[in-house]
């Protein structure tokens, strides 16, 4: 099998194979730890610390709907296993929080342990 390579003109439509290609709306990589600041990143004004491991990413264009996935990772807190993310979930009182076309909740922690501000947090979306 020959090795290809995504190139400009394999993203025009003319790419192998009948699966279409999505590419992200929205990407951030943020330090989560004292003040919050953003790396890099793609379509992502700002960050609010809402608390401990309790971000919300803002989005510089909004998305058409709220039907649009985001995957998150983070570092880890140098101690435990076990580090999880989860999205639309206020961290404070675990309640869900709806997605909006504008921003996204995200949230940091230690399965059973509870939140932590991670050096790194990385969060992609797409629709």
């Amino acid at each position: 099998m020959a090795i290809s390579y995504v190139t400009a003109a394999s993203l025009d439509g003319t790419q192998n194979g009948s699966a279409p290609i999505y590419a992200a709306r929205a990407w951030v990589n943020f330090n989560g730890t004292g003040t919050v600041a953003i790396r890099a990143s793609g379509n992502v004004s700002s960050i609010t610390d809402n608390g401990t491991g309790d971000y919300t990413v803002n989005f510089t264009t909004a998305m058409a709907d709220i039907n649009y996935s985001v995957n998150t990772t983070c570092s880890s807190n140098g101690t435990n296993n076990f580090i999880g993310t989860t999205v639309f979930t206020n961290a404070s009182t675990g309640a869900n929080v709806a997605p909006t076309t504008s921003a996204a909740r995200i949230n940091t922690g230690v399965y059973g342990v509870g939140t932590f501000d991670p050096t790194y947090v990385n969060a992609s979306v797409f629709r």
